[in-house]
């Protein structure tokens, strides 16, 4: 049995060195809420060295909020922002022997996708270049998950190992103070149950899901010590991070 753990990086907080060791796959800041020249090259340095697969996590061109609040911009011009997100860090592999892997889209983007068809698409035409090469990171049954089925793109179900669901499977909101998840303990249990099929949501039911890779952000204050137990934790019960 095998399960892969994925990471938000790339994102300034320069705890990469402590977390590769314990994931498989990573979504690289390329420049839309976080990301330089300078800071995709170190975090692909990191993943090489650890064996990581390196996607990529474009984002509403939002600094200010991290990408983590909705933006008001046109459908041209997010087209072309994550259009040139995507072509900086593949511009940057070329510089190695490593391809991009997956793609995966930031925080308030990511959400909005799920559940706006119209955003959706638009997200989808963004990829275009790459998408028959890659993977697309998608939360199960969501809007994007099923255009992107109809477009023959693959896709992997993602989950949230830090994060608390509600019970139409969205995330709960991040202006909630039980949104993240941060002991160690209860995100095991938390990735235990997913891993068998089901969700706890926030209200304490139980939901069905699907899941081919699971997240961990980067910027959790106790990401590395979440990464440490779930490595020690999986292994015990015999699952490997693969």
């Amino acid at each position: 049995m095998k399960i892969d753990l994925n990471c938000d990086v790339g994102e300034g907080v320069e705890n990469e060195h402590l977390l590769m060791p314990h994931i498989s796959s990573c979504n690289i800041a390329c420049g839309g809420h976080f990301g330089t020249t300078q800071t995709i090259d170190k975090t692909i340095r990191f993943a090489i060295e650890n064996k990581v697969l390196i996607g990529a996590h474009p984002s509403f061109p939002d600094r200010e909020n991290f990408g983590r609040k909705l933006m008001d911009i046109s459908h041209e011009e997010l087209q072309k922002s994550i259009e040139n997100q995507l072509d900086l860090l593949t511009h940057r592999l070329r510089f190695t022997e490593e391809k991009l892997h997956h793609i995966k889209p930031h925080g308030a983007l990511y959400n909005l996708i799920a559940v706006d068809e119209k955003f959706a698409k638009t997200f989808l035409k963004s990829i275009k270049k790459y998408s028959k090469d890659v993977f697309l990171y998608v939360p199960y049954n969501s809007v994007i998950e099923k255009l992107a089925i109809r477009k023959n793109i693959n896709i992997k179900y993602e989950v949230f190992a830090d994060r608390n669901y509600n019970n139409d499977l969205t995330l709960v909101s991040r202006s909630y103070k039980k949104a993240l998840i941060t002991d160690e303990v209860e995100v095991f249990n938390h990735v235990l149950s997913i891993y068998k099929g089901q969700v706890k949501t926030i209200s304490g039911e139980l939901k069905s899901i699907k899941a081919d890779t699971f997240c961990i952000h980067g910027d959790n204050k106790n990401a590395v010590l979440i990464l440490e137990n779930l490595s020690e934790k999986l292994k015990k019960v015999g699952i490997r991070i693969a």
